[in-house]
């Protein structure tokens, strides 16, 4: 049974009561950091630290008057501090603190995701493994192609997604960059030294170089990630959407007892969870989208990125949240089944190995125009006549006096086909850091 999915975590993340926490805790960190300079007095500074707070109610009343979220959050802050609020907010302007809150909360939302990538890629590891040597039909162009593994198509989704997650590690780090440097970025009214203890302190890195913000590349790379990680589950389900077609049904998408699959049709089975993926990659790559187009802000800075801001990034985090735990769930409870895949396989009556034919006849001297009309031929009248290619083949006195019986065998041998297996599991784990799979 696939549990009911709860992101509380990541809600919290992006919620108004840590928004003004986040506002909170870096005010007092600035303030903390003067006041060891003795820029402030510790008697204040010691008032700040304890009565530092705010609440929702009060602070979206004062914003309905002044229409400056910054402002009436420290209006309210002053409300509870008293005279040493005078000294809050020294030297900054309001993007400092939202700018350095966002990183603090797309670190925090990242390494949420992150977990749910790794329990998702662990889940592909597992299966793939369990499946490693499981035979069935290769596609290309959703025509038959060559031989197979089960394992090795859910190892190229492990893979895939391992650089997904790599992707979103080195995201983590453009993104974890806050400032402190003033309306233009100059530090006219706070020294360097000061944002760099701050923010080493929140566990961030400071902006080489800013104007009024943080440059959003940054922001901009965390959104292309977060669709290619997107994109990486979305190929997974769609592999897994085909594979579960009736007239494929190598895989089964888990249905439960009382499980319905359609108002009409009782009969019916759908890979819906595997759908909501696709769709849900969709919904990412345009967040992308958003994300470059806020790059580029008039005359420095301007707010146009702002209100995309707030939609894009909870949205985000949260979408592919959701798809890396569906998926973790999907493949911990995807029903496979090698009996039909090996039917498949044998279905395609030989033509599978056509290439090895091809090249056996290479081997002899064969050029290849002809060893690939010799095998087309005998390819194309198996397919459209219900014989097999072997048979075809073997009958065959032109081709029985290049290729003795033993090397036709051979060309049809599916363990032959499949010996790099394990070269293939061994090499793609050990670059991702899982050497001695």
């Amino acid at each position: 049974m696939i549990p009911r999915y709860t992101l509380p975590a990541l809600e919290a993340v992006w919620s108004e009561d840590q928004r003004y926490a986040l506002w909170t805790r870096i005010e007092v960190a600035v303030c903390r950091a003067l006041a060891r300079r003795g820029e402030i007095p510790r008697d204040a500074f010691a008032a700040i630290e304890s009565r530092a707070g705010s609440t929702l109610a009060r602070v979206a009343e004062i914003e309905a008057r002044v229409h400056h979220d910054v402002n009436a959050f420290l209006d309210a802050l002053a409300e509870q501090i008293g005279p040493a609020s005078r000294y809050v907010h020294l030297g900054l302007t309001s993007s400092d603190v939202l700018d350095t809150c966002l990183a603090l909360q797309l670190a925090a939302a990242i390494d949420l995701v992150l977990a749910e990538c790794d329990r998702a890629l662990a889940s592909l590891e597992r299966r793939a493994l369990e499946f490693k040597h499981t035979p069935c039909v290769g596609r290309t162009h959703g025509i038959f192609a060559e031989p197979t593994t089960f394992g090795l198509k859910l190892l190229r989704g492990f893979d895939e997604l391992a650089r997904g997650r790599e992707r979103l590690v080195r995201a983590r780090a453009q993104a974890a960059v806050g400032k402190l440097s003033g309306a233009v970025g100059t530090f006219a009214h706070l020294d360097p030294a000061i944002e760099e203890e701050v923010l080493g302190a929140l566990g961030l890195g400071a902006a080489p170089i800013s104007t009024q913000v943080v440059s959003r590349d940054r922001h901009a790379e965390v959104l292309c990630a977060l669709a290619q990680a997107a994109g990486a589950v979305e190929a997974i389900a769609v592999e897994m959407r085909h594979l579960a077609r009736s007239e494929v049904a190598e895989v089964q998408e888990f249905f439960g007892s009382e499980q319905k699959g359609s108002s009409a049709m009782p009969h019916k089975r759908n890979p819906w969870r595997f759908e909501t993926l696709t769709g849900l990659a969709r919904v990412v790559r345009g967040y992308a989208v958003s994300g470059l187009e806020n790059t580029v802000l008039w005359h420095e800075r301007d707010i146009s990125n702002s209100s995309v801001e707030r939609i894009v990034f909870p949205d985000a985090t949260a979408a592919v949240h959701f798809m890396l735990h569906r998926l973790a769930d999907l493949i911990d409870s995807l029903e496979v089944r090698p009996q039909r895949m090996r039917e498949n396989l044998d279905s395609s009556r030989g033509l599978v190995y056509s290439q090895s034919v091809l090249l056996a006849l290479a081997r002899h001297g064969v050029s290849r125009q002809d060893a690939y009309r010799l095998v087309q031929h005998h390819a194309l009248a198996a397919w459209d006549e219900g014989a097999h290619l072997y048979d075809r083949l073997a009958a065959d006195a032109e081709l029985g006096r290049l290729l003795d019986p033993d090397e036709l065998v051979e060309c049809f041998d599916l363990e032959r086909q499949l010996r790099n297996v394990d070269a293939i599991f061994a090499r793609t784990f050990a670059a991702h850091g899982r050497a001695g799979r």
